[in-house]
């Protein structure tokens, strides 16, 4: 009678043919698949995602493109190693940017300030495309030095994220009969904000309150 499948008949009983058998013939269990290879857990697997970006200099491997040089000129379709020559003699890349052309078209540029000018001109359509919200910021009359720090920065921080500002300073009591100060107080916050802001409607007084409306430049 032949022995089980897997297994190694000798004297004494049962032996382990390898070492992917059962772990109770002393070795580790590894599932194989129908071709007898390891079995990959792809839930499991870790490996780095494959990168999406154009494909540059020697991963190219069309022996043939047509090349647009740095300044924007054509230089016609040449062997590909030929066009990577010159990229790398000019201290750039060799980029392909039409890979579905016939041939494909790559161009001769600086990859890092490419993907650079990408990535803000995606930020710039990102801001434009924000829908702008009014954000609220209170200030009481007469506050200390580093209160009107907080402000200046949380208002900052709206504005830089394409919102604008209604800032509310609040009077209490007799204090309302000294509007200027509390209009220098104003004042002081839009100074510390003229690199990113813009007054969009002046302070003005209404009963207790004081407002301006700050938008982004």
């Amino acid at each position: 009678m032949l022995p089980p499948l897997g297994f190694a008949g000798g004297e004494g009983g049962l032996g382990c043919a390898n070492q992917t058998g059962p772990a109770s013939c002393g070795g580790s269990f590894t599932p194989v698949n129908q071709k007898g290879r390891p079995d990959i857990n792809r839930f499991n697997d870790r490996r780095p995602p494959r990168d999406t970006g154009p494909r540059l200099n020697h991963r190219i491997r069309i022996p043939e493109v047509r090349v647009v040089d740095a300044e924007g000129n054509q230089l016609g379709v040449m062997e590909t190693r030929k066009a990577l020559q010159m990229a790398l003699e000019a201290g750039l890349d060799l980029v392909e940017v039409a890979p579905t052309a016939q041939p494909p078209v790559c161009r001769i540029l600086d990859y890092g300030r490419f993907k650079y000018d990408q990535a803000k001109k995606q930020r710039e359509a990102k801001k434009k495309a924000h829908n702008a919200e009014i954000k609220g910021i209170r200030m009481r009359y007469g506050m200390e030095e580093h209160d009107l720090d907080y402000r200046v920065k949380d208002a900052r921080r709206f504005l830089e994220e394409g919102d604008k500002v209604q800032v509310t300073l609040i009077f209490r009591g007799r204090q309302v009969s000294h509007p200027e100060i509390g209009k220098a107080q104003l004042d002081r916050l839009i100074t510390a904000l003229t690199d990113c802001a813009v007054v969009e409607r002046p302070a003005s007084l209404e009963g207790k309150r004081m407002t301006l409306l700050l938008a982004p430049k």
